[in-house]
């Protein structure tokens, strides 16, 4: 097993930098910069005007170096100013040059600067975060037991009238877009007398204070969507199971049926789902981006449609790292539960 996880990190790592190695290409072509130097400056700058800005910092270095320099393993850029003071990546306003750090970049924990929020990207990532986790966790709270509970019900008797009706129900939430939900549930629930009553609150007030009144038409909407997916996989898991020799061997041996499907056949149905549940969570992250913009709930989504709507390059680059990094680490996890999950697979 630990020889597994050192290969599967190993391949994690060369991932992680060729993705980032793409979406830093993508984001420091010419007309990206061009748009980011007019939107700090002014529209009307001439060309020259767009160089001199992007010379100054540090955007006209070639593409290796400027990439090495973000993650830390090249010296920061240095240029000096009219007055003879430098500046540089890594020299800040109330850092003098002489103390300055010659690395300054993500393995030092630099996200750099954020040209719309006139901030620190790491501090913005960490509250952006820390909201959509919040939403992902009462989220996943209500999907997964849910999704869960409907497809072991619709999977034990395979072709009855309950699988049929929760089979219809699962494919209806998947098949609706959080969108079209969403503005459903704010026209029903806004418009009723019990929804006035019980759901007043905003997704926005809930970034301050988190009740049930703020977070329900937001985390409904969203567990609505995945619920529908992860019910049809363990329902079409479940029956295969059910169909198994060894839950025959069982029935014909006696055993109760709730037996049979708590204690022989709910462990091996579970192993296909528990994967597509690990695939939520990068989905939460990025995903939810129309629910957050929806219910203006300013999280890690809403954070990502800022950056790239702005071209804020540095914040737009860490965005996509912690993505990468999510999917990365979500998989290796689903990939390990898979091995305990099933008997069948050996890891040598």
């Amino acid at each position: 097993m630990a020889m597994f996880i050192l290969r599967r990190l190993g391949v994690m790592i060369l991932t992680a930098l060729c993705l980032t190695f793409v979406v830093f290409f993508l984001t420091n072509l010419y007309p990206n910069l061009e748009k980011l130097a007019k939107t700090q400056g002014n529209f009307r700058m001439t060309d020259e005007e767009v160089a001199s800005y992007l010379g100054r910092n540090g955007y006209l270095e070639p593409l290796p170096v400027k990439y090495g320099q973000w993650m830390g393993v090249l010296p920061g850029w240095t240029t000096q100013a009219e007055d003879g003071t430098l500046r540089g990546r890594c020299i800040g306003p109330d850092t003098p040059a002489e103390e300055a750090p010659r690395f300054c970049g993500i393995l030092q924990g630099d996200w750099g600067y954020s040209t719309v929020f006139k901030k620190d990207v790491g501090e913005i990532i960490g509250e952006k975060l820390a909201l959509t986790g919040r939403l992902m966790f009462w989220v996943m709270l209500l999907m997964v037991p849910s999704a869960l509970i409907l497809g072991v019900m619709a999977g034990m008797r395979e072709g009855s009238r309950t699988d049929r009706t929760l089979s219809t129900f699962a494919i209806t939430t998947t098949a609706t877009p959080e969108y079209v939900s969403g503005v459903l549930f704010i026209a029903v629930f806004a418009s009723t007398a019990v929804g006035l009553k019980w759901f007043k609150g905003t997704a926005t007030s809930a970034m301050e204070n988190p009740t049930f009144e703020n977070f329900f038409l937001p985390v409904l909407t969203i567990a609505l969507y995945g619920m529908g997916y992860i019910a049809r996989m363990t329902r079409a898991s479940m029956a295969e199971v059910m169909t198994a020799q060894y839950i025959r061997t069982a029935r014909l041996k006696g055993v109760s049926f709730p037996n049979i499907v708590m204690k022989h056949a709910l462990r091996n149905a579970l192993i296909a789902p528990f994967t597509v549940i690990m695939l939520q969570f990068p989905w939460l992250l990025n995903g939810v981006v129309i629910v957050e913009t929806l219910f203006n709930y300013k999280g890690f989504g809403w954070t990502l449609v800022q950056a790239a709507s702005n071209n804020d390059i540095e914040l737009l680059l860490a965005v996509s790292v912690v993505s990468v990094i999510v999917v990365l680490v979500t998989q290796l996890i689903s990939d390990i539960g898979y091995v305990y999950l099933n008997p069948r697979i050996s890891v040598t």
